[in-house]
């Protein structure tokens, strides 16, 4: 199986504080890749570094079988922490501007609203969006440009069940799509329905990296992956 991401020994410092130590990441491409952790393990400033937000204090990261460069977000969407929603805008125009900025046609805006069920949004402005709506544009914003690699932090953070279960529909419309997903989560629930494989972190390091067998008890796994690290779960 061939792997659209590796990292090699990645290291993070922001000071004297090590935040990520030596990270060996292996994402295969075309699954769903469930990073799990605690708050804190380390989980967004990995996916930063993913996306070039920031950039690791030592080792390397690769891409499609070559070592990350910029170029390689035109092949990247992401979404970390808020969606970057212009309020004042609609969701078709806030897709505009991201088209713009990328510089990819705006011909494809019709099939992501449809996708990401935004199409009869119409002129309503995003500050009126529900938080799932907001999410979801979000994840929208992330598809221009019709990337490999789509990069969710805590996507399902804030959302009703029903918000959940449009996420969850959506993801499993990509994966049918070849689009790879890493997703960052603390919600042990919703990854048994995601995960293809998992990786479990904490205190910075990659303590469990596997295919995700459904027949297995996350929760039991994930405990006792942390436990035998000594690495607390708050």
């Amino acid at each position: 199986m061939t792997n659209l991401i590796e990292t090699k020994n990645l290291v993070k410092k922001f000071k004297d504080q090590l935040v990520l130590d030596g990270i060996n990441l292996h994402i295969p491409e075309n699954k769903v890749y469930c990073l799990l952790g605690p708050n804190g393990a380390g989980k967004t400033t990995l996916m930063k570094i993913l996306t070039g937000m920031i950039p690791a204090s030592s080792g390397q990261v690769e891409f499609a079988g070559h070592e990350w460069t910029r170029s390689d977000l035109a092949k990247i969407g992401s979404l970390i922490e808020n969606a970057p929603l212009y309020s004042n805008l609609t969701a078709k125009e806030n897709l505009q501007v991201i088209c713009r900025l990328r510089g990819t046609s705006e011909s494809e805006i019709p099939s992501i609203l449809q996708t990401v069920g935004l199409n009869n949004t119409g002129s309503k402005l995003t500050k009126n969006f529900s938080l799932g709506m907001k999410e979801r544009l979000g994840i929208g914003l992330a598809l221009v440009g019709h990337p490999k690699l789509l990069i969710l932090d805590e996507p399902t953070n804030g959302l009703d069940p029903l918000g959940i279960q449009q996420l969850r529909n959506l993801i499993a419309e990509f994966k049918q799509k070849d689009i790879t997903i890493i997703i960052s989560s603390h919600m042990l629930s919703e990854v048994e329905h995601l995960a293809d494989n998992i990786g479990i972190i904490g205190g910075g390091k990659l303590l469990l990296e596997q295919p995700y067998d459904h027949e297995i008890d996350l929760e039991k796994l994930f405990n006792s992956t942390l436990e035998k690290a000594g690495v607390l779960y708050v």
